[in-house]
C-alpha cells in the first residue's frame, strides 16, 4: 500500500468525520494514537474534550461545552472516547470505549468485545463505529502493536453490519494508519471504505498535533486527542485541542 501525506489526505474533504490514527513516531520511540471529532449541527460542534481520573488512570471524555445546548439523544456524543488498561490503550468514537474494556477485563479480545456492537442508530447515516487498541506486549513477539477496527451498516442498508478488524505487529517507523467514519460530506454521508490509509507520522507530539489539527476544515472540526507513549516504559505524553475554549 502507497503511504501518503498526512497533510494532504486530511484536507482533501471537507468533512471526514471523527478520526483515529495509530502508529510509531519517526524515532521509533513511541507508540502514536490521534482521535478527533467534527460536526456540522450545532449538537455535534458543541463538544470538548476533557481528561479525568479514574481508577489511577487517564479517561479522555467527550463534554458538552454549553450544557444548554443538549437535546435529543446525547449518547452518540457524550463517551469516554481514551481508557486505558494495564499496558493496552483503548480510542474510539463512542461509548464502545468502555465494552472494549470491559470485554479485555474478561479475557476477550478486542474482536471479540466489538461482536455485541454494530454502527450508530443515527438514521439515515447509521455511522460507523472505528475503534484502535494500541499494545505495547501485543505483538506475536511481545512486541508494540496495534489493531484498528470499523463496524458499519452495509452500504446503508441496517439489516447488515460489515465488521472489520485489521492488526499490525511491529509497525514500522514514522508510519501509522488512519480510518474515519466518512468518506465526504453528503446526505446521507457515505461511510468509509477500504482498508485504513498508511499516513506518515512526522514530528514529535506538538508537532503532529498541529499538522493534523490545521489539516482539518476550520469550520467542522472540533476537538483532537494525540498521545505518544514510550515503549520502553509506557509513560505517555498527552495533547488535547479544543476549538470551543
Amino acid at each position: 500500500m502507497k503511504i501518503v501525506d498526512l497533510k494532504s489526505e486530511l484536507s482533501r474533504t471537507s468533512y471526514p468525520g471523527r478520526g483515529i490514527i495509530a502508529g510509531k513516531s519517526e524515532d521509533g520511540k513511541y507508540a502514536v494514537s490521534a482521535y478527533w471529532t467534527m460536526g456540522r449541527s450545532a449538537g455535534s460542534r458543541n463538544r470538548i474534550f476533557v481528561t479525568e481520573k479514574e481508577n489511577g488512570t487517564d479517561v479522555v471524555r467527550t463534554k458538552a461545552f454549553d450544557e444548554s445546548l443538549i437535546a435529543g439523544d446525547p449518547s452518540l456524543i457524550i463517551y469516554a472516547a481514551v481508557r486505558e488498561l494495564g499496558k493496552k490503550t483503548i480510542v474510539t468514537n463512542g461509548d464502545q470505549t468502555d465494552t472494549i474494556y470491559d470485554g479485555l477485563k474478561k479475557g476477550l479480545t478486542f474482536e471479540q468485545s466489538l461482536r455485541s456492537r454494530k454502527y450508530e442508530h443515527d438514521a439515515p447515516n447509521y455511522t460507523p463505529r472505528i475503534s484502535s487498541l494500541l499494545d505495547l506486549e501485543g505483538g506475536i513477539d511481545g512486541s508494540y502493536a496495534y489493531s484498528l477496527s470499523i463496524l458499519k451498516s452495509d452500504d446503508g442498508n441496517p439489516d447488515n453490519t460489515l465488521r472489520f478488524t485489521y492488526t499490525y505487529d511491529n509497525p514500522a517507523n514514522g508510519e501509522g494508519r488512519y480510518i474515519h467514519t466518512y468518506m465526504e460530506d453528503g446526505n446521507p454521508l457515505p461511510s468509509f471504505e477500504g482498508e485504513p490509509v498508511k499516513i506518515k507520522l512526522e514530528g514529535n507530539i506538538e508537532q503532529l498535533s498541529q499538522t493534523i489539527w490545521n489539516s482539518l476544515n476550520n469550520d467542522n472540526k472540533v476537538s483532537l486527542f494525540v498521545r505518544f507513549i514510550e515503549i520502553a516504559t509506557g509513560k505517555a505524553e498527552t495533547k488535547i485541542i479544543n476549538k470551543n475554549v
